[in-house]
């Protein structure tokens, strides 16, 4: 497995992910990590009882330059569990690029159910720091230009890097 660290402004996020289930899932997600593209990001969408996602946007709200998405992994049977990371994407079902969420509950619904459900993928779990998550959740919220449930005050990550790695 591999293992990241979120470094973020309220504190550290580890996730293990998943290379065996969702493999072009994690080599993107881990491109993005070794050149930084997540440092000084920050959790833009914060809904509680639902999840936090981040990975995209600045501070103030700028859009990230991403390069092309990727295939939808959400068939590899993994499930969009409490602590489980998942790609965000558009209404496209292969729109996924760096954008991703923290399932704060089960939410079986963004689960894979077939062709015309195609869900979103799974492709990695916290196994330290979901105190932090929760602490995310939990911040004042509101709209800023046309993204809604946005942290009053930014939740900043700081840095991604990679800690751990399949046969090290």
């Amino acid at each position: 497995m591999n293992t990241v660290k979120l470094k973020t402004s309220l504190g550290d996020i580890v996730v293990e992910l998943d290379r065996g289930r969702a493999p072009i899932t994690v080599d993107n997600f881990l491109a993005y990590v070794s050149e930084g593209f997540f440092d000084s990001t920050v959790f833009h969408r914060v809904i509680p009882d639902f999840m936090i996602q981040g990975g995209g946007l600045t501070a103030d709200m700028a859009q990230k330059n991403t390069r092309a998405p990727v295939k939808n992994e959400a068939s590899n049977g993994l499930k969009n569990k409490r602590g489980t990371i998942a790609m965000a994407r558009t209404d496209k079902f292969d729109s996924a690029t760096a954008q991703f969420f923290i399932n704060l509950k089960d939410n079986d619904f963004l689960n894979y159910q077939g062709p015309s459900n195609p869900g979103y993928a799974v492709f990695g779990k916290v196994t330290e720091g979901m105190e932090v998550v929760d602490a995310i959740a939990a911040v004042d919220t509101t709209s800023k230009g046309y993204h809604d449930d946005v942290p009053v005050d930014p939740v900043v990550i700081e840095s991604v890097s990679l800690i751990g790695e399949e046969g090290a």
